[in-house]
């Protein structure tokens, strides 16, 4: 069984192929947290793993949480590995990840870090085209080579890019995005909404209502996934002052059609 919590599609992706090439199942787990599902019985053999983004050098705390709850049946040490989808670099992640599995009573046994484009329009400009597509490029070499590791068993095994001042950029800006970032209040709609409902859908926190065709964010805080900002089809999504000049990224693999359903 393969985990994965995707906002605009790097992750879903990456967990996409590596379920073909492992042979195992996939779970959204933001559908799982919306449906309180958190029970997972393992067979002889299968494998346990994570896709997720990170968020300021850190695992979204959707995807802690979740780890810290997942009640798992099964016999003898399951394998278990994590694979963390970031813009260039990872910082402390995967320990702050490592560190919620063993809450749970569980042993890492691989990790790895997969720059993919960035995605957080808040704050930066999208990637160009051409960054997109070397990223996209580099990124297939590096999930066929942690397809390999997983299959051979390699234990105590990790690749994970930790970038400069890793440990500051985890323990002191992670915070201040956590206690500011995450607040649905800069969040609007300008008139361009063609109430399409896609933002609904997609949000991972569940957080968004259709109200008279427009979306209202009904919580003070989210998962900052930022899914409904970069996937709205009409660009009526705005956060802040500064999203209206930037671009919106969205992966392949998270398409839309014109009447806003999802085509994967």
């Amino acid at each position: 069984m393969i985990y994965y919590f995707s906002g605009t599609g790097n992750s879903y992706a990456a967990a996409k192929k590596l379920a073909a090439g492992l042979g195992e199942d996939l779970m959204d787990i933001a559908v799982a947290v919306q449906e309180g599902n958190y029970e997972h019985t393992l067979t002889a053999g299968e494998r346990l793993g994570f896709v997720f983004p990170v968020y300021a050098w850190a695992p979204p705390k959707a995807v802690t949480e979740f780890v810290k709850n997942l009640e798992l049946y099964y016999s003898g040490d399951p394998y278990i590995f994590a694979v963390c989808t970031c813009g260039s670099s990872a910082g402390r992640t995967m320990d702050l990840f490592e560190k919620a599995l063993e809450e749970n009573g569980l042993v890492l046994d691989s990790g790895f870090s997969l720059v993919m484009p960035d995605n957080c329009i808040t704050l930066f400009e999208v990637d160009s085209d051409e960054e997109v597509a070397e990223k996209f490029e580099t990124a297939e070499k590096t999930l066929n080579h942690i397809i390999r590791a997983i299959k051979l068993g390699w234990s105590d095994f990790f690749r994970v890019k930790r970038g400069k001042f890793s440990g500051v950029l985890t323990k002191v800006v992670n915070p201040l995005f956590a206690m500011g970032a995450m607040k649905t209040k800069p969040f609007y709609v300008t008139d361009d909404c063609i109430s399409c409902g896609l933002c609904e859908k997609i949000c991972t926190s569940g957080c968004i209502e259709l109200t008279a065709g427009r979306p209202v964010w009904t919580a003070d805080t989210c998962n900052m996934c930022l899914a409904c900002i970069n996937r709205c089809p009409a660009k009526a999504i705005q956060y802040g002052k500064k999203t209206a000049k930037r671009g919106r990224y969205v992966h392949p693999i998270y398409q839309t059609k014109e009447n806003g359903e999802m085509t994967e």
